[in-house]
């Protein structure tokens, strides 16, 4: 038996009512392809997550890229970035010369996508994505740190940061600044703005005296 060509059969779809239990089939069937590619991509990871904590993903643009890097002019070692998506964060640093870069992220497709990008880009195996709560990683040896979270999860995080990261360490957030720390420096507007931290101006003592800006985080003239 010959199938229909697309065209006879959307000529034929177009000729039938549909009536109710129609609308609801196509509507149900909809949904049910939604909620596969929510439960597929984005659910995975958030059952162990509080709600509060939960952050949808949402690939960081070439200009934040861009503004985050040109933030982290100048420096150099390790880099972790906490909740890293499909890790174009990470890659990007690798390819700047920072090492070792590692990405934290709890969705494991977002891992898997992670790694096919830096297969893609010739760097599998130079740069790190690892399947982790955040909140269990160790910041005691990190020296630069990215986020692009919700203000929900940095009022919280800047607690952890403050806790184990070193004094020479510095913080890039991306979309959301972390509202109580003061950026020594700000690159980009609107949704493409990102905020360096050094951590040593975060610990002083209230009404202390602002150090200078380190040389290398300094804007070029």
């Amino acid at each position: 038996m010959e199938e229909d060509s697309p065209e006879e059969f959307l000529a034929e779809f177009k000729e039938k009512h549909l009536g109710a239990w129609g609308i609801v089939q196509i509507t149900a069937g909809t949904g049910l392809a939604v909620y596969a590619m929510w439960a597929g991509v984005l659910m995975p990871g958030f059952r162990k997550v509080p709600l509060r904590l939960q952050v949808p993903y949402l690939p960081a643009s070439k200009k934040q890229v861009r503004n985050v890097m040109a933030l982290l002019s100048g420096r150099h070692g390790n880099l972790v970035d906490l909740g890293s998506g499909d890790g174009r964060i990470v890659l990007e640093a690798h390819k700047h010369g920072f090492g070792p870069t590692v990405g934290y992220e709890l969705n494991p497709w977002l891992v898997c996508l992670a790694n096919f990008h830096a297969w893609r880009a010739g760097h599998y195996g130079k740069v790190s994505y690892r399947q982790e709560d955040l909140w269990k990683v160790d910041l005691t040896e990190c020296k630069n740190v990215t986020v692009f979270l919700a203000p929900s999860v940095l009022s919280l995080l800047q607690e952890k940061m403050e806790a184990e990261l070193p004094d020479d360490a510095l913080v890039v957030a991306g979309r959301f600044p972390f509202t109580e720390w003061t950026p020594c420096r700000i690159e980009g507007d609107g949704v493409d703005r990102a905020w360096a931290y050094t951590m040593q101006a975060q610990r002083l003592p209230a009404g202390s005296a602002v150090l200078p800006v380190p040389k290398e985080l300094k804007s070029p003239v």
